[in-house]
């Protein structure tokens, strides 16, 4: 009973480390992007803001998961070590997200915002999910 106790503890814990990624997740894309993210999808119903926000979230989903499964059988080496690559996952999508804004014409949050479909959401959907890929591969 107490592998159970402690199983159920440790999921808890890490549930929880994921759950701060994910809400860190959301705040960095409503950073780099105009307007309050959250009124833009759920209210406005912008499906390009949507898309962007979900390639994030999955990519920092991912990420967690893979660190949850190959980091440290140590629990707490495992669990700071979740956070800290959840945290660089995030660090890097935005370097990414600056990197294409960059590289490419416009301002790119305006354009992931912009009730109209634009191409330029799958390209940082894809590059979300890219960046997320990458750091869940150098963990395993």
């Amino acid at each position: 009973m107490n592998d159970i106790l402690y199983g159920l503890g440790a999921a808890a814990a890490f549930g929880a480390v994921g759950v701060v990624l994910l809400l860190l997740g959301v705040g960095l894309v409503d950073v780099l992007t105009p307007g309050r993210l959250g009124h833009q999808i759920w209210v406005e119903r912008n499906r390009n803001a949507a898309v962007v926000l979900s390639s994030a979230l999955l990519g920092i989903g991912g990420i967690v998961f893979t660190a949850i499964m190959y980091t440290y059988a140590d629990f707490g080496k495992g669990l700071v070590s979740t956070a800290c690559f959840g945290l660089l996952g995030l660090g890097l999508m935005a370097v990414a997200f600056w990197a294409v804004d960059i590289l490419t014409p416009g301002k790119l949050g305006v354009i992931l915002v912009d009730p109209e479909p634009h191409p330029a959401v799958w390209v940082t959907a894809s590059c979300n999910v890219a960046v997320a890929a990458i750091v869940a591969a150098a963990i395993a």
